[in-house]
């Protein structure tokens, strides 16, 4: 999800690509020409482009805008924070009656967008995990006498929306995926642990929900995108990857964009658990703060990681999306502009061109 002009136009960008082959697909919400007039006619000029929309007050905004049941800010308080400590709270949402299908979560904006474009797409839908955090066991239980019960709901709306954008015809689907980054921040896990649930147990349960709701779509492409926050430039979420690393290898999906735009994320070493027939995204561009990363920057970083993960299995895009919220981070429009004609650029120069 990417601000774009103006905040409520939000896309994400990644480049993906293959030996003699660069793709950048781009997951655009054109609301208005100008944020379309900007990626179809600029950005997608310069390498081969896969567009894809979103269309929401926040990136969850589908599933809670979509099932009637939820209390849109009712639930608990989240507290994000920069480096300099400021802070600001997300209420998230919290379902409060049993969940009713009120339409449908993302054929509305694949439809549109289907309609308008040149290139592949990919349609954004948030984890089971994700949803998990929804569940409030004093608000929700006259709803839902367990979470378990209420997560049974969550996989089987989950799979009939995945099956009806099948049906629609999108190839490209995307799980986000942020929660998995409270069971890897040391605090957040000890938390867990406080409260009497395993972390490493929760982990495992998430990741069997996530392949109840994508399994058994041969020819349809699964990604997962993990990262440790995205409201306003500030984050929840601190930790490398290790604690929940074998979400590589037991959850079914064939990339994983994962966040590395600083010490945050920790180093490359666990991407050793990826297995040889899955791909990695690296987001080392930042879309939290306005600076500018370097070519050689970039670069540098992905051979690193080539060190583990080969290069043919390795891709390139930001670390996040511009606007996870409708609020958007603290960045201009150019500057966001700049970042992805710098992921595009880079990658042609490291994978080459069609």
């Amino acid at each position: 999800m990417i601000a774009l002009g103006k905040r409520e136009e939000r896309n994400q960008g990644t480049a993906r690509n293959r030996p003699g082959k660069c793709t950048t697909p781009l997951n655009l919400t054109p609301l208005g020409s100008h944020s379309r007039e900007v990626f179809e006619n600029d950005l997608s000029q310069r390498s081969s482009g896969q567009l894809a929309q979103m269309r929401r007050y926040a990136f969850y905004g589908h599933l809670v805008e979509a099932l009637e049941g939820f209390d849109k800010y009712g639930g608990w308080a989240i507290p994000f924070r920069d480096e300099t400590g400021e802070q600001l709270v997300l209420k998230r949402p919290v379902v409060v009656e049993r969940l009713k299908w009120r339409r449908s979560m993302c054929a509305e904006e694949w439809v549109y967008l289907r309609s308008r474009k040149a290139r592949p797409g990919k349609v954004t839908m948030i984890s089971a995990q994700q949803a998990a955090a929804y569940y409030d066991p004093e608000k929700s239980r006259a709803a839902y006498s367990s979470r378990d019960a209420y997560l049974a709901d969550i996989v089987d709306f989950s799979r009939r929306e995945v099956e009806e954008l099948i049906r629609l015809g999108c190839t490209y689907i995307q799980i986000d995926a942020p929660q998995y980054a409270a069971l890897l921040d040391p605090q957040m896990r000890e938390g867990y642990r406080q409260r009497g649930n395993d972390p490493d147990k929760l982990i495992d349960h998430c990741i069997e929900l996530d392949n109840a709701i994508i399994d058994g779509h041969p020819g349809v492409t699964f990604a997962i995108h993990i990262c440790r926050g995205n409201n306003q430039s500030k984050f929840y979420a601190a930790g490398d990857y290790e604690p929940i690393a074998r979400i590589f290898s037991q959850a079914h999906f064939q990339r994983f964009l994962l966040e590395y735009d600083d010490e945050r994320s920790g180093g490359f070493e666990p991407l050793q658990h990826v297995p040889e027939d899955r791909s990695v995204v690296l987001g080392l561009v930042t879309t939290k703060k306005p600076r500018l990363e370097s070519a050689d920057e970039l670069r540098r970083r992905i051979g690193e990681a080539s060190r583990i993960v080969p290069l043919e299995r390795l891709a390139l895009s930001p670390q996040c999306g511009f606007a996870s919220t409708m609020e958007g981070n603290r960045i201009s429009f150019e500057d966001e502009r700049r970042k992805l004609e710098l992921v595009a650029s880079v990658a042609r120069e490291v994978w080459g061109s069609q």
